[in-house]
């Protein structure tokens, strides 16, 4: 007879994008516990200056409490994952394996075929497990007192994959939530108001030669 799995017991896992200040926050909190109290990671090191630039940040909740959290960062032909981090007592993998479930799932939405991850050394057999490949080549380098490695994961094109074709109120739809309809979407019943021209505003017309 098979063992109980207490996960069966468990509030589910739910990963959204962190859309407030509030969100940011629990973010922070996560982050600090995990890179500042247990790895000793200075302040400036953890809090580097990526977080509000056009980052997209996911946070792992049960019940309402903040559990875990990861970074994506965009670049031209790629996606880099970082910050992925777990509140120590929360380790089962249950919240990694959703934070990067649905990682994996807006990175390929956004069109994108490879992301990046740079890993703490010993880790490497741990990602692999998710479908990245330890590119050796590219060797271990150090930051903020750890070795680390690069990993990399390569993906098929996702067949709704967003370009520049898709819907445009689908585009302006919030991240990672494109699949339904956003305050935009809402906004289309009002219709459009009139132009308003005050004649006092008259553009400037270059002269006549």
């Amino acid at each position: 007879m098979d063992g109980t799995n207490l996960e069966e017991f468990e509030p589910p896992v739910e990963v959204r994008v962190a859309r407030s200040l509030d969100d940011l926050q629990r973010i922070s909190v996560v982050r600090a516990l995990v890179y500042m109290s247990e790895q000793d990671c200075p302040y400036d090191e953890e809090f580097d200056g990526n977080d509000l630039a056009g980052a997209t940040h996911l946070i792992a909740e049960a019940d309402g409490e903040p559990l875990g959290c990861l970074r994506l960062r965009w670049f031209n032909d790629f996606a880099k994952v970082e910050r992925v981090c777990v509140r120590k007592h929360h380790r089962s993998g249950r919240a990694s394996r959703a934070l990067m479930k649905t990682a994996t799932e807006i990175i390929r939405r956004k069109g994108y075929t490879r992301y990046i991850g740079q890993v703490q050394a010993h880790l490497v057999p741990y990602w692999k497990r998710y479908g990245f490949i330890h590119r050796v080549d590219r060797g271990e380098f150090v930051f903020s007192d750890r070795a680390y490695a690069e990993m990399e994961a390569r993906f098929e094109p996702h067949p709704d994959a967003l370009t520049d074709e898709t819907d445009p109120l689908v585009l302006d739809r919030p991240e990672g939530d494109w699949d339904r309809p956003g305050p935009l979407d809402r906004s289309v019943r009002r219709g459009a108001s009139p132009t308003q021209f005050d004649e006092r505003e008259e553009p400037e017309v270059e002269p006549a030669d």
